[in-house]
């Protein structure tokens, strides 16, 4: 990672402070939310309905637990505080300390190159090789010949096929083509359960990446059938330098510590919010960096090439996940204006704010590190099976209520 002078910490709390108000829905007093905190006895799920949060953990001990239920938003609990202490809490507590990534045994599921743009910036990765003073040229150069016909076509249908066939014998294809258009979407794990930070944590990329940026995206959060029972804001990091150099380095560049951020809650489906509002959703991206170097950008989901719904099913596939699992839906964001040079595009410095945001499922704000500098993820499954065992939380679960 590029250098740069310390961040000076004024800033961040200010900027942190300033965005907790903002990070729940616009029209929160509509909107049933289900996330995780950091209290006195452990993490604790969560429900925010009615203007006042919900300790929930004696009627789920976990997020996972919640989402099997038939109704997440009507478990019961204890009242802890108003949705307005919440916040007041947040903007008083150390980055990370207090409001926890709003999911815990979910396997954390991503889709890939969902959007034409991001196969086009695949397929520069791969033609550069990971380096970005060749990808200026290459990008012109591959959106002039391939961009419209990527944006043309439904994935996997017969015109999909022809521009395949065409594209193999102008020598354009590409791995990443296959995914972008053809019938079997890139589906891949993007980290560890427990693992994923929330709102205020620090977020890594490691610190032998030149070139990387922010994936802002939707992240639905499904149960343990494959149904989605919510949404909420991811930030998938992506090592261009690395999965660049080889698609087989995927895993080195997605998985590392603290590389995924999920937050800050998930905005629960009900009559009021359905997957008709992920479709619709516009993501936004604001990065403000030490160096005074601002990047906005925009994620339309209704530009998405393959439904989230089949993006879901091929996520569950033949496979069985008995604590449910997220899946990010990919993103339209690729970030290329210059940062410092001419024609080298964008990438982070230590002490980046990074601020996603989605109207009706809030904003999640997180500052960037290196990976060896974040906090070592420790608290994994038998950390958490002893906390709820002392907590006398892993008694019976009541089938009637699960579905």
């Amino acid at each position: 990672m590029v250098a740069l002078p310390t961040w000076r910490a004024d800033k961040a709390e200010r900027v942190e402070q300033a965005f907790s108000a903002a990070m729940l829905p616009v029209d929160l007093d509509d909107a049933s939310l289900a996330g995780r905190l950091q209290l006195e006895a452990g993490p604790t799920p969560v429900v925010v309905r009615d203007g006042a949060v919900f300790d929930v953990s004696r009627t789920a001990p976990t997020v996972s637990d919640l989402m099997d239920r038939a109704d997440p938003a009507s478990a019961d609990g204890e009242r802890l505080f108003s949705t307005e202490e919440l916040i007041a809490r947040v903007a008083a507590s150390a980055p990370g300390a207090f409001l926890l990534s709003p999911v815990d045994l979910q396997v954390v599921k991503a889709a890939g190159v969902t959007f034409a743009v991001s196969a086009v910036e695949r397929v520069i990765e791969e033609r550069a090789r990971g380096d970005a003073d060749q990808a200026a040229g290459i990008r012109a150069m591959l959106e002039e010949r391939i961009g419209g016909g990527i944006r043309a076509v439904v994935p996997g249908s017969d015109e999909a096929m022809r521009l395949k066939h065409a594209l193999i014998d102008e020598g354009m294809w590409s791995q990443y083509l296959e995914v972008a258009i053809g019938p079997d979407a890139e589906i891949f794990t993007k980290s560890p359960i427990l693992s994923t930070v929330g709102w205020g944590g620090a977020i890594g990329v490691r610190s032998d990446s030149t070139w990387n940026n922010p994936e802002p995206e939707v992240v639905l959060v499904a149960d343990s059938r494959g149904r989605a029972k919510g949404a909420t804001l991811g930030n998938d990091v992506n090592l261009r330098d690395f999965e660049g150099r080889s698609a087989l380095l995927l895993s080195k560049a997605k998985d590392n510590n603290a590389s995924c951020a999920i937050g800050p809650f998930i905005r629960l489906f009900d009559r009021g919010f359905t997957m008709d509002d992920v479709r619709a959703a516009e993501v936004e991206l604001v990065v403000e960096g030490a160096d005074d170097f601002r990047l906005e950008g925009r994620s339309e989901m209704r530009q998405i090439s393959r439904d989230p719904e089949e993006l879901l099913r091929q996520a569950m596939s033949e496979h069985h996940f008995p604590d449910g699992f997220t899946l990010f839906l990919g993103t339209l964001f690729a970030p290329v204006q210059d940062r410092d040079e001419p024609g080298r595009g964008f990438t982070h410095k230590e002490g980046d704010v990074v601020r996603i945001g989605a109207p009706r499922i809030g904003v999640l704000q997180n500052r960037v590190t290196t990976s060896k500098a974040a906090p070592p993820w420790r608290f994994g499954v038998r950390a958490l099976m002893r906390n709820l065992a002392a907590r006398g939380l892993l008694g019976p679960s009541s089938r009637q209520e699960r579905t």
